[in-house]
């Protein structure tokens, strides 16, 4: 099989992908693979460093922009849209996976005018615009919350969860963090200044400060104030811009604090790990929130909105949990009673059957 991959800009679109593309590796070892998505340097140096071939398109997001801006990202749709179909004329995919993000829209309409077999995956529990137009045409729509079931054609939506990395996957549900009690900070791919202001403030709160350790991804613009801060207070943390390692870093993870995209939700699922969900205030239609919400109503988190937030109301929710074991095993097992570790492989076969009944 020769299977085109379109989408990315950000990790939460491009992780996925790449989650499937490791699952297609292990199924079809002599197929080929080619993500089409943007020129954002991480998704190159990810995927590069993961043996992937990789084409950027002109392709940006319209939503919460200025007015000139949306302006200027219309103008690139159509080259955009030419270039998509150019790639895939010249690869000539035996399938399109669309997962979201500024690319996967012009490469899913050259697919679909083309006449190539189409699947989209949504990764959140309310399906972007983009998704929703592509839901219509599109043979198969793999969704990874059963509550927006009824958003698309029941007949061609099956409900898979969201795929997660192999590599994480080696990382057991709920296994336990040796020493410290050790959270882990996560802001995204570019960090969350909220979060990491939160953070740095709670750190003159912490009751038993002793006991614990922090290993803390800031993004590129803070990571060496909030080094610095952790320095000052004397404080075990292990502080990086964005780390690549993060099965050895979800392995030392006693709990988690961090925003609410789909891939992250999937990934402390997948593994049983306890979290703090503060929500992106500013995420599309909210949908960070409603994915918090999702996993908080099951037991398996709690949420902050970011509205609330402060070091004092963060550091009494850590303390909380370091004296109260219990409580996060519990949600320990909430998490990992709606994680979908095989997300990956049932996108895979269906996508294998579609293309052998073509």
């Amino acid at each position: 099989m020769k299977v085109l991959v379109a989408g990315g800009g950000t990790g939460g679109h491009l992780f996925p992908g790449m989650a499937l593309a490791e699952a297609f590796r292990v199924r079809e070892p002599a197929g080929a693979i080619l993500f089409v998505g943007t020129d954002n340097p991480l998704e190159i140096s990810t995927l590069s460093k993961k043996g992937f071939d990789h084409v950027g398109i002109p392709a940006q997001g319209l939503k919460g922009r200025g007015l000139w801006r949306q302006v200027r990202s219309l103008a690139k749709i159509p080259k955009a849209f030419w270039q998509a179909l150019g790639i895939i004329r010249r690869f000539d995919p035996d399938i399109i996976i669309g997962v979201g993000g500024y690319a996967s829209g012009p490469v899913a309409l050259a697919a679909w005018l083309m006449g190539k077999k189409l699947v989209i995956h949504e990764q959140n529990l309310i399906p972007g615009l983009t998704n929703r137009i592509l839901g219509r045409f599109a043979h198969r729509v793999f969704i990874s919350f059963p509550d927006n079931l009824a958003i698309f054609k029941t007949a061609k939506t099956v409900v898979t969860g969201n795929p997660v990395r192999r590599e994480l996957l080696t990382v057991k549900p709920a296994e336990k963090a040796a020493g410290r009690f050790t959270v882990l900070v996560l802001g995204g791919s570019q960090g969350a200044h909220a979060i990491n202001r939160a953070v740095v403030e709670a750190l003159d709160h912490l009751k038993e400060p002793a006991r614990m350790r922090f290993i803390h991804q800031t993004g590129p613009r803070d990571a060496s104030w909030v080094a610095s801060a952790y320095e000052r207070h004397r404080m075990e943390a292990t502080v990086e811009p964005f780390f690549q390692d993060m099965a050895t870093i979800y392995r030392s993870a006693t709990m988690v604090i961090c925003r609410a995209g789909a891939t992250t939700i999937a990934e402390l699922t997948a593994l049983g790990k306890p979290a703090i969900f503060i929500p992106f205030p500013f995420a599309t239609n909210n949908h960070q929130e409603l994915n918090a919400r999702y996993v908080a109503d099951s037991g398996g988190g709690e949420v902050v909105l970011e509205r609330d937030l402060n070091g004092e109301l963060l550091a009494e929710r850590i303390d909380h949990y370091v004296s109260n074991p219990k409580a996060l095993q519990g949600m320990s097992v909430g998490a990992e009673a709606l994680g979908r570790r095989n997300a990956a492989e049932l996108i895979v076969d269906e996508c294998r059957r579609l293309v052998v009944m073509s």
